[in-house]
């Protein structure tokens, strides 16, 4: 058995990894944290955990995290630079959901977080967990950086046609929207019910944090200069991401779908749908799938992908227990192998 501990279990992420955990057949989920809460059972603070586990919320200082063989941290960035490097030295595997290690350039974190990293020379040593392209290193990681919600749904709409260098990479947009559970539980103004709820709005439109992991993630597979440009949208619903993604075509002619079929007919969590069909959050409701289309209207030259997920699932914790079992060698879909809540 895994040996399993969260830090940060009370957010959203948290709790999502909690759901898949402690029900995981692999994992033997030892402790999970929280300052705030610590000493109450973790189904007083998550009533729909009841019956599912036991497990009392406990004091980050005093857990015993070191005695574990996985450390998940559900925190916001800035935490995990501080505490994982004491794990990683003690052999524990650590999987961030933050974003404290995701971008390799110290200085370009610094600028989009607006503090000086506690650790950058673990920087190059974090594996960016996305399996679909980083398998083969996942599987031999000590630290993964699990991808950000509206990245994962980003790069995966984009990247068979980088792959296959058929746009014009100096050109492409991203047009996402995503529900209120991505802000955190963390009361603002912004995400009230009262505030978010009949309305649809733009949001850092000038420069959204997960611009510079996505470009650095796309540019791997890019023959020349990317440049992106990323609009994030909030949509008045709880959970889930819709993208709509736009490149020129190098060659109309091309038949986009069957690259997208063909790229990810092997992936579990990649579903390209039938042509002609549009995705929508709800089927994905979750579930770590990241549903898709491929779409060329008018005369072909522009490709629009919609690409669909969970932001707390494919999007977080989903994806993270993922990693954890490509890291020790299970198969992809254990805990994770069962269809999305509908309606």
């Amino acid at each position: 058995m895994i040996k399993a501990g969260i830090v940060g279990g009370t957010g959203y992420t948290g709790v999502e990894l909690l759901r898949f955990l402690s029900r995981h057949p692999e994992v033997d989920l030892a402790a999970a944290t929280s300052r705030t809460e610590q000493g109450k059972p973790v189904a007083d603070i998550f009533p729909s955990l009841r019956g599912v586990t036991g497990l009392a919320f406990s004091d980050p200082e005093t857990t015993a995290l070191k005695h574990c063989d996985v450390v998940f941290f559900a925190t916001p960035s800035g935490t995990a630079m501080h505490q994982a490097p004491d794990l990683l030295e003690a052999g524990v595997k650590v999987i961030d959901l933050s974003a404290d290690f995701r971008l390799r350039d110290k200085d370009e974190w610094e600028h989009w977080y607006g503090r000086k990293h506690a650790c950058p020379g673990y920087l190059s040593r974090a594996v960016y967990g996305l399996p679909e392209v980083n398998r083969n290193e996942i599987r031999a990681a000590e630290l993964i950086a699990n991808p950000g919600c509206y990245p994962t749904v980003i790069q995966l709409g984009f990247l068979p046609l980088l792959e296959q260098d058929l746009v014009e990479t100096d050109s492409l947009i991203a047009d996402a929207k995503s529900g209120v559970s991505g802000a955190g539980r963390k009361l603002t103004r912004a995400t009230q019910f009262c505030e978010a709820g009949e309305s649809f709005s733009a949001y850092s439109a000038d420069g959204h944090r997960h611009l510079p992991e996505i470009k650095q993630g796309l540019a791997a597979f890019a023959e020349d200069a990317l440049e992106l440009v990323f609009v994030p949208h909030l949509l008045p619903i709880i959970r889930g991401i819709h993208a709509t993604l736009y490149a020129r075509l190098k060659e109309p002619a091309v038949d986009v779908h069957s690259i997208f079929k063909q790229r990810y007919a092997q992936e579990h969590y990649v579903d390209v749908l039938p042509r002609g069909v549009h995705p929508d959050t709800a089927s994905v409701n979750g579930s770590n799938v990241c549903r898709m289309s491929v779409f060329q209207p008018q005369n072909g030259a522009t490709v629009v992908i919609l690409a669909v997920e969970d932001n707390l699932v494919k999007g977080a914790a989903g994806q993270a227990v993922q990693n954890m079992n490509i890291l020790y060698g299970l198969d992809e879909t254990t805990g994770l192998d069962h269809a999305g809540i509908w309606p």
